[in-house]
């Protein structure tokens, strides 16, 4: 009969190697033998939950279990659905910051675990720095929907760290930040804000679009310090509890936006962003990464399409990089993305749940990524090959499409060698003859090897060798 897996007595183990979490599996393998044990433990190398995103890295927040502060026996659960959310932003349990909003002592603002979620990016070092407990301010910045926000609220998750979230506009104020009096059942009270809660309960503070913000965010300088703050309005000084830190959000770093993108952003006064010792810049997944959150979030809502989730991923490069040579004035974000899967879990409809996706942007630029899309996407449509045999007819004449296609024009199948890949010779109008003989798009022609291509394209003169 197998042991029972001790994770307790694997934690000990562990801190005489390693404190630091993530753990490399060379590392979790090395505690493993010291307790005769010749693997690392299956109970953290296949929890999903415990994977980093990085090869090899994976999660162990029991190392710090002087961090924990409630019970956490239903976290990995998958019936949980307080873990499971379908959206990163919908799931948070920060506070946002409203006129006469004040916690209660009981209530905790630890944010719950979105079950699908993938660690990238930055979230190794933000979670090093909350794990400190040192107070620690960090400036993170970024182009939006590339996971900066969520990314803190899941290390507050995991490290179960209370996170006050703050949403900063122009209007944003030291009586919103700091707090101010309220009528309350007819009596005018004094209530916290949510910077003085975070401070008194030691909690992780987070300015969430601060670049927004107006000069009234200099009220935070004292705060920004470490330092405690003077309430002048109730004449009481408010001093850090131990733990607490300040992170904020942007989408750019402080010094205002000049193309249009991010309408309202400000330039930030040098001695509030000087206060920040650490900037992190925060860019989207890498693809293998990205293709992964796409089909963890797939897999969530019970549709899983991991073909439709490699050619969005592709999709979004390469729309990213026409954004990154100012070939495009807009990107689509890793939100997007999963919105998208949403709204195919939804539709049913891979064209319907982009093109739903992509409708506020203009139509120039929707026919522009739509026509990208369907470059890329090698598959077949639900509706492409169901009649004539599997074969498509062209739409008009294709002998002068074929004509403009160099190289040997293919006759017979005895001229076809198994070994070579042919240009089926079509414009983009007609893609679907090529789609449905099997052909994969390279860049430049649509491929196929040669026990692959239909007689009635040898038939029809389709059928080119590869003379470039």
């Amino acid at each position: 009969m197998p042991r029972k897996f001790d994770m307790e007595k694997f934690v000990d183990a562990l801190r005489s190697i390693t404190t630091e979490s993530p753990v490399s599996r060379e590392d979790l393998t090395r505690a493993a033998n010291t307790l005769g044990m010749k693997y690392a433990p299956a109970a953290i190398v296949k929890d999903e939950n415990r994977h980093t995103g990085e090869r090899g890295m994976f999660l162990v927040p029991e190392l710090d279990n002087d961090l924990v502060v409630v019970d956490d026996s239903d976290d990995d659960s998958d019936d949980d659905s307080d873990t499971v959310a379908a959206s990163p932003v919908r799931s948070t349990a920060a506070l946002i910051a409203k006129s006469g909003q004040t916690v209660p002592d009981h209530e905790s603002l630890i944010p719950h675990k979105i079950g699908d979620y993938v660690p990238f990016g930055n979230f190794r070092p933000v979670q090093q720095i909350i794990r400190s407990q040192l107070f620690f301010p960090v400036f993170v910045t970024g182009l939006s929907g590339n996971g900066k926000t969520t990314m803190i609220d899941q290390v507050c998750a995991r490290l179960k760290r209370e996170l006050f979230r703050v949403s900063i506009t122009i209007q944003t104020d030291e009586d919103d930040l700091l707090g101010g009096f309220r009528l309350v059942n007819g009596e005018t009270v004094w209530q916290d804000g949510p910077v003085i809660q975070a401070m008194k309960r030691g909690g992780v503070l987070l300015l969430d679009e601060v670049d927004l913000a107006s000069h009234k965010i200099m009220c935070l300088q004292p705060v920004l310090e470490g330092k405690g703050i003077y309430l002048k309005k109730i004449g009481e000084r408010i001093d850090p509890a131990p733990g607490f830190t300040v992170l904020a959000t942007a989408n750019t770093k402080g010094l205002g936006n000049d193309d249009g993108q991010f309408v309202g952003t400000n330039v930030l006064n040098e001695a509030f962003l000087d206060r920040f010792p650490v900037t992190l810049e925060q860019d989207y997944p890498a693809a293998s990464t990205e293709v992964k959150i796409i089909t963890k979030r797939m897999t969530t809502l019970g549709k899983v399409n991991e073909h439709f989730a490699k050619t969005l991923v592709s999709w979004a490069s390469t729309i990213r990089k026409a954004y990154r040579e100012g070939a495009s004035e807009y990107i689509v974000t890793t939100r997007r993305l999963l919105n998208i899967a949403e709204a195919y879990s939804i539709f049913d409809d891979k064209k319907k749940a982009i093109s739903m996706s992509i409708t506020r942007f203009p139509q120039e630029t929707q026919d522009a990524w739509i026509s990208a899309y369907d470059k890329l996407d090698d598959g077949m449509d639900d509706t492409d090959g169901k009649a004539n045999g599997g074969f498509i007819p062209p739409k008009g004449s294709m002998a002068s499409t074929a004509a403009k296609f160099k190289g040997t024009r293919i006759t017979n199948r005895e001229d076809l060698q198994s070994g070579n890949s042919y240009i089926i010779a079509v414009d983009y109008e007609n893609r679907n003859i090529a789609k449905t003989a099997g052909a994969r798009f390279d860049g430049d022609f649509w491929m196929i090897a040669g026990p692959l291509v239909p007689d009635e394209l040898i038939e029809g003169g389709y059928i080119v060798a590869d003379h470039r």
